[in-house]
């Protein structure tokens, strides 16, 4: 079985890249199933419906989110009626934090995490809920998108799940690591896949806006940066026990 993860849609960029690219890849590697981490969709803020739909159209089987889920409140309005996992570890949020997807006789459990380092300390814990959830289910094929700031905090719960998942993707902070491996007791690991949007940016923003805020202490509004795009993602095989990076630029502004 081939699961093609595409990290951090940012912004109309990003919607650019999946849009061009994904059909190639879909063609190239013949992914059995299509996971994206859309949180960052609607102009850096969260996922609206148009996106939602284009994101199906294309093929995507299932959306991750993260801190910006609710960064459009559009969203309250449809995620009970769609393929949107929302980080599980919100408390009475709607929604679900995983879905069981049958595929080829297989049970695949997708599941959608937030980390608490440096983010929000007052969720529940990921580690253990993780654990919770996978005992539960007893899913054939298991896959985590961890959404979290602190790489101490990914590494540790790769290690935590390993050989209880079958795969742990890191995503938030939107640059890629070269750190894709299979762990000791066999589950397939990367500490951030990185974005898809623009390629210049500061993780998807206009530079000037972030230069400034370093410089005086103060912050303007956000705005997503033009110029060249960049696609990041992983395909993993389970069959292989494999996970390999994908990184595509185009110089189209």
């Amino acid at each position: 079985m081939k699961i093609l993860f595409i990290g951090d849609l940012y912004g109309d960029p990003g919607i650019d890249m999946i849009e061009k690219y994904l059909p190639e890849l879909k063609q190239t590697y013949k992914p059995n199933l299509v996971i994206v981490n859309a949180e960052n969709a609607a102009h850096g803020r969260g996922i609206n419906k148009t996106i939602y739909k284009q994101l199906m159209s294309l093929g995507v089987s299932i959306i991750t989110m993260g801190n910006w889920t609710w960064g459009n409140k559009e969203l309250f309005e449809f995620i009970d009626d769609s393929t949107i996992i929302r980080p599980f570890n919100y408390r009475e949020a709607p929604g679900v934090g995983y879905k069981i997807v049958n595929y080829n006789h297989q049970r695949i459990c997708i599941i959608n995490a937030l980390g608490r380092t440096f983010m929000n300390a007052n969720l529940d814990d990921p580690f253990t809920g993780i654990k919770a959830i996978i005992e539960k289910e007893k899913p054939d094929v298991s896959f985590v998108d961890f959404h979290a700031e602190a790489t101490s905090e990914k590494v540790a719960l790769g290690h935590y799940l390993d050989g209880l998942v079958d795969v742990v993707v890191g995503t938030h902070t939107h640059v890629p690591t070269a750190d894709n491996r299979k762990l000791p007791k066999g589950t397939l690991y990367i500490t951030d896949v990185g974005m898809t949007g623009p390629l210049d940016g500061i993780i998807g923003v206009d530079q000037t806006i972030v230069i400034n805020r370093f410089l005086n202490g103060f912050s303007t509004p956000n705005r997503v940066a033009d110029g060249p795009k960049q696609l990041n993602g992983v395909l993993i095989d389970l069959q292989k026990k494999t996970i390999d990076r994908i990184h595509i630029e185009s110089e189209t502004v």
